[in-house]
């Protein structure tokens, strides 16, 4: 294995050069650490070679699928045996969290559905068991089964407060925090589960003999539904391991397809890489940023799945893209070259670019080209012209940085509704989830085209809560440096109020509102294809996870995800792995 030098440039200041100039969310979250060096910036990937000649590090990639392909199906059709022969309600139910807590039940969906289908329909008997009827509605909230929160009653007195001899089951409490966080808007029960459970949880951390410490430590720094899939599947992976787990089976399923999941990934960054070095924006455009892999980190946050890796390449091309643009809008055009530019955008027509100058010309060029070559893959697998859809994304996407160079420029602060509803735009999410739709092939209808205009208040939900927490993640040196106003200083401002901590409760406190809207959204038999509906949440997920902590060095941060996910595979205590072989970049 690669130590942290080996893959990647660590350095104490690297989370904080992450964060730098965090407006417009997926623009600059992974914020350009390859502008200009007398600014002290680093590239995450400053060594290409280590995926252009992986032969030459130490060992660091997992085993490809053809080394491991036999092995998975094996043990998938064990535990698939496994899966369909209990019968027990409650082993099935810890069965199914299982699963999905490792990371490996995507390969057993029709099963799970069947098996949810069934507890949706049959009457909730689990009597008195406050761990079993708050993992049941956790399990069918989850997978979009609108199962009414007054199961709870019963756990509760004649005042409508939960029975203080709950908190006795440590186990039952941990669970019905978590499923607390599966409340929709209007829920006040769940609300009341979450506020009663959240307080003795905190109390029983201060108690020596409790055996659950480590995971209602972590539950209360993040609960299971906003966690990033992918990092809590490789933590909860590495924690059995250790553990000595007795379900040695999915250990091994899970451990070979975390691996082999990947490696693929890996060998999709060699295609992103060969891709970004053919367009020579990088040499072209010295001031934007040259940062590829960062932009495709957020697509394994939103699709980490098999099935979705061209959906991940074409997306990260479009991300990488937006970035490049964000940049001539950020830092370097004039207000009258980012005009000519809107213009040429809203017209997609080559015959635009003329009135350009030079350097647009070739950002315009290759945008251009990028959308109307996924458009084309796009008819060429399902028959259907998405240019007009995708291109609505981009002027969308344009104008609202035309909106936000003009605040900036005039000194003009906007109402915090004002801010957020250019801010959803300018983030990225409508251009990511739109692309996303059609990329991912599912369900694409007239019907299903037709709900994305106007954009669903399913991605807008996303989209806040990722303006709103890309703010939150920005150091006040930053927000004194006199970037375009951020949605605490549009609420300072509107508000009259001199405190930022209050202003930061207040934001947060949005962003609770909002996952209660999105938890609304999952249970509304939306019209949207599941895929899309998960990648909202995973989208919001993901952004939860970057930001939470700030500028706070002293938990995991952006680097360490990196490393998790994409660089190094999971090796239990006394295994090797062989060496891979990739292709090279040429």
């Amino acid at each position: 294995m690669a130590g942290l030098k080996g893959c990647y440039i660590s350095s104490p200041s690297l989370l904080q050069q992450l964060r730098v100039c965090r407006r417009k969310g997926f623009s600059n979250s992974w914020r350009n650490l390859s502008m200009r060096a007398h600014e002290g910036y680093i590239p995450l990937f400053q060594d290409y070679n280590l995926l252009k000649h992986p032969s030459q590090q130490h060992t660091m990639l997992a085993p490809g699928p053809d080394y491991c392909t036999k092995g998975v199906e094996e043990l998938k059709e064990e535990a698939k045996r496994k899966l369909t022969r209990e019968n027990n309600p409650t082993d099935i139910m810890k069965l199914i969290d299982n699963l999905q807590r490792l990371g490996i039940a995507y390969h057993f969906e029709e099963e799970i559905d069947a098996i949810l289908d069934e507890f949706s329909v049959r009457k909730d008997d689990d009597n008195d068991d406050l761990f079993l009827t708050s993992l049941r509605f956790r399990l069918l909230r989850q997978h979009g089964y609108n199962v009414r929160p007054d199961v709870f009653h019963k756990f509760m007195d004649k005042k409508g407060k939960f029975k203080e001899s709950l908190i006795r089951d440590t186990l039952g409490m941990l669970t019905l925090y978590e499923a607390s966080y599966l409340g929709a808007t209007g829920e006040d029960i769940l609300q009341h589960a979450m506020e009663f459970s959240t307080n003795h949880l905190k109390k029983l951390l201060q108690s020596s003999d409790c055996l659950l410490v480590r995971d209602i430590s972590r539950a209360l720094e993040l609960p299971r539904h906003m966690r990033m899939v992918r990092l809590e599947a490789k933590k909860y992976i590495q924690e059995c391991g250790k553990e000595n787990s007795s379900c040695s089976v999915l250990l091994e399923l899970a451990t070979l397809d975390f691996n082999v999941v990947q490696s693929l990934h890996q060998r999709e960054m060699v295609e992103i890489l060969r891709w970004w070095k053919e367009m020579g924006l990088a040499e072209k455009l010295s001031f934007a940023r040259d940062e590829p892999l960062e932009c495709y980190l957020w697509t394994v946050g939103v699709f980490w799945e098999p099935c979705f890796s061209q959906c991940r390449i074409e997306l990260t091309k479009a991300i990488a893209l937006l970035t490049v643009v964000d940049d001539i809008f950020d830092k370097y055009g004039s207000l009258d070259e980012l005009v000519l530019f809107t213009k040429a955008i809203q017209s997609w027509e080559l015959g635009a670019m003329e009135q350009l100058p030079e350097y647009m010309k070739i950002c315009y060029m290759a945008l251009y080209n990028t959308i109307n070559e996924i458009s084309y893959k796009v008819f060429k697998e399902h028959g259907w012209n998405i240019i007009p859809p995708l291109k609505r994304t981009w002027v969308d996407l344009i104008e609202s940085y035309l909106v936000e160079a003009k605040w900036f420029r005039q000194g003009y602060v906007p109402s915090l509704d004002g801010y957020l509803s250019n801010g959803v735009t300018s983030g990225g999410t409508y251009m990511a989830l739109v692309h996303a739709f059609f990329l991912t092939g599912r369900k694409i209808t007239n019907e299903t085209i037709g709900f994305l205009e106007p954009y669903p208040r399913l991605f807008s939900c996303t989209g806040e809560i990722l303006r709103l927490w890309d703010d939150l993640g920005t150091s006040k040196e930053e927000m004194e440096r006199g970037d375009v106003a951020s949605s605490i200083e549009c609420y300072m401002r509107e508000n009259g109020i001199s405190s930022e901590e209050d202003a930061r409760h207040h934001i947060k406190q949005l962003i609770s509102s909002l996952w209660k809207e999105l938890n609304s959204e999952l249970i509304s038999s939306s019209p949207l294809p599941p895929a899309i509906v998960n990648a909202s949440l995973n989208l919001a997920r993901t952004v939860q996870v970057i930001y939470q902590h700030g500028d706070d060095e002293k938990v995991a941060g952006v680097d360490d995800h990196v490393q998790s996910l994409l660089i190094k595979p999971i090796i239990h205590e006394g295994e090797r792995l062989p060496r891979p072989q990739l292709p090279l970049l040429v």
